[in-house]
């Protein structure tokens, strides 16, 4: 059984829809006037798609990220998750979902430079509560399932940039999400590491885990089985 097999969070075939979004809408106040960000979002994202998000700068797509990711809520709408509306549920609720349901992974790796590769993966289990034992055996197999099995005791500086990112997917898998968010994880490298790194999502998509990626570079975007377009607050389906 593969590690994304044995997620808790991956849903049996035939299960609702990872994401249900509907008439999503963000507003902010800027300097004294009102700046919409989302203008009334309606899609849905299937367990086990692969979708990419694309679009000008401040069309919406960190927003909306930071939405999907119980990171922020919107103005108005719902936006279903495991069951749970991130627009209405509670400060724990969404912390809960956060540390159980949603893997994050960022354009900057995220990792503390003085831990090695198994401690930055341990790292992002803390939230679990687990035992010692099971922390231990995930982060061991989140980081063979990412081809680190023989880096566990690397620092970041000992790693190079792909090698850094695949530590940051491990972490995001270790805890067993639901959903797979990433906001330009390949922004930082050269093509060669982009490729490496698509290879790994595309593996882990492949085994059934929901895959939604902010990225401008259109090689990861034609990699999606489902590309998006946010610009201007409004979202839609690219060819």
């Amino acid at each position: 059984m593969s590690i994304v097999e044995a997620h808790e969070g991956v849903a049996e075939q035939g299960a609702g829809p990872a994401y249900r979004i509907s008439g999503v809408t963000k507003t902010y106040r800027q300097k004294g006037r009102e700046v919409k960000a989302l203008a009334g979002v309606d899609v849905e994202i299937a367990q086990g798609d692969f979708v990419t998000i694309q679009g000008p700068t401040g069309g919406g797509k960190s927003t909306f990220l930071q939405i999907l990711g119980a990171l922020d809520r919107p103005t108005d709408g719902t936006v279903l998750l495991a069951g749970s509306d991130i627009a209405r549920a509670s400060n724990a609720e969404l912390g809960r979902l956060r540390a159980h349901d949603i893997g994050f992974v960022f354009q900057g790796f995220n990792l503390i430079p003085t831990l090695t590769a198994a401690e930055n993966v341990d790292m992002g289990l803390e939230p679990l509560g687990l035992v010692a034992d099971e922390r231990s055996r995930r982060v061991s197999e989140a980081l063979a399932h990412v081809g680190l099995a023989e880096r566990g005791d690397h620092r970041p500086s000992e790693l190079s940039g792909g090698q850094q990112q695949r530590v940051a997917i491990a972490r995001a898998i270790a805890k067993r999400p639901k959903v797979l968010l990433a906001d330009e994880p390949t922004g930082n490298l050269d093509e060669s590491m982009r490729d490496e790194i698509l290879q790994v999502l595309q593996a882990l998509n492949d085994e059934g885990l929901t895959l939604i990626v902010v990225t401008h570079d259109s090689a990861v975007a034609r990699r999606a089985k489902r590309r998006l377009r946010l610009d201007k607050g409004v979202v839609r389906e690219l060819a």
